[in-house]
């Protein structure tokens, strides 16, 4: 496959690996993490002022008019150096569903604040009984004199303790599990009746359950009842997002770990040098370019708007989360106990591994999705005796 990045993409990839460099080295990264809600405000505004929190969006609301690739990009290198700040949850998310379905003034309003770098949201979807399916919503929203009110609660919102607004996913008719009757509704996360419970997940990063008591809704994203193709699409979008995230975490980790064998001796030699060693770490490099090669191919599918996208995009987070696994393990195994402490960095990338793996399902949950997909389609063999006869 023949994948060039454009010139631009070229910038936006190596500014971002000057930034990661100079502002996240390990220790720099403990601190930030550290930080009230996980991530500093200060890098956040850099990221504005560096145009990085527009390239998603649409060039009408003065974004930068980016695609799958530029997202891509952005998010390998957010990976490689486990940057903290909420781009995930608040540019990809919470902005994708505003540009994908909010009313032209919603737009208008929020959009440009999101890019300047005022505005956090986030999207609470995952309820308690939900597991990985979307559609599973049991949180309740109900017109009264015209307006819509919210009663439930949401579990795992990623940024939801730093989140200014939130789109909530509601269940507004049909059965709990139904795709139809989802309404996504737009809510100010200081609204009354907003409980709010903040804690750290794995990795550090700041997530919140978030209870929901005759909320009032400030509008509705999209049409009432018709939600879930919104947030199925953009889910869609951060599977590969998040995916990219974890190619660059992995291609770190491998580099840190060869990195240790060449260095690390035992036996007055150094442990790299051993052909059992060096097969593991061969091993670690494949695992890493399968996933290289899937993430290029799912890009790809979805820009081109293939066919074939969703199947790529299943498969690619099908192999994200079984490479994390082996690269992860033998990354500790390889640093020894070492590896085991938050002395290295390695336990915080295998971490941060082990999330994206359960984001959006995790590498089982997408391959029976991936098998139900194939299954369902059509076989060409059928097709052609079905003709035939």
């Amino acid at each position: 496959m023949n994948f060039n990045l454009s010139e631009e993409q070229n910038q936006i990839r190596d500014s971002i690996a000057r930034f990661v460099q100079e502002n996240y080295a390990f220790d720099q990264r403990n601190a930030v993490v550290a930080l009230e809600h996980g991530f500093s405000k200060q890098h956040w505004q850099q990221f504005a002022e560096l145009g990085w929190l527009s390239i998603p969006f649409a060039e009408e609301q003065g974004g930068f008019g980016g695609g799958p690739v530029d997202t891509m990009v952005l998010m390998q290198e957010f990976g490689r150096g486990l940057v903290a700040e909420p781009y995930l949850a608040t540019v990809l998310l919470f902005g994708g569903l505003l540009q994908a379905g909010a009313s032209e003034a919603l737009q208008n309003e929020y959009i440009p604040a999101i890019i300047a770098g005022e505005l956090q949201g986030a999207f609470a979807y995952v309820e308690r009984q939900s597991r990985y399916a979307i559609t599973d919503i049991a949180t309740v929203a109900e017109q009264n004199d015209g307006k819509w009110v919210l009663n439930g609660e949401k579990t795992v919102v990623l940024n939801g303790g730093a989140a200014q607004k939130i789109i909530v996913a509601a269940r507004s008719s049909g059965a709990q599990v139904d795709e139809k009757g989802i309404t996504l509704l737009l809510v100010d996360a200081n609204s009354a009746g907003i409980e709010r419970t903040v804690y750290r997940m794995t990795d550090g990063q700041e997530a919140a359950n978030i209870t929901f008591t005759n909320v009032e809704a400030e509008a509705v994203i999209g049409s009432p009842d018709q939600g879930y193709p919104l947030m199925a699409s953009v889910v869609e979008d951060a599977r590969v997002a998040v995916c990219a995230n974890a190619l660059g975490a992995l291609e770190s980790l491998n580099a840190q770990t060869l990195e240790y064998c060449k260095t690390r001796e035992q036996f007055g030699v150094a442990i790299g040098s051993f052909q059992a060693l060096q097969h593991r770490l061969v091993d670690m490099f494949g695992a890493c370019e399968n996933v290289k090669s899937l993430l290029y191919r799912a890009v790809c599918a979805v820009q081109d708007g293939s066919e074939d996208a969703r199947r790529s995009v299943l498969a690619l987070k099908v192999m994200v989360g079984r490479a994390g696994k082996h690269i992860g393990g033998e990354a500790i195994q390889l640093h020894g106990g070492m590896g085991m402490t938050d002395e290295l960095s390695v336990g915080f990338f295998v971490k941060r591994l082990m999330i994206i793996n359960t984001l959006f399902g995790d590498a089982d949950y997408h391959q029976q999705l991936f098998a139900q997909l194939v299954n369902a389609a059509p076989q060409a063999g059928a097709t052609a005796n079905s003709e035939a006869a």
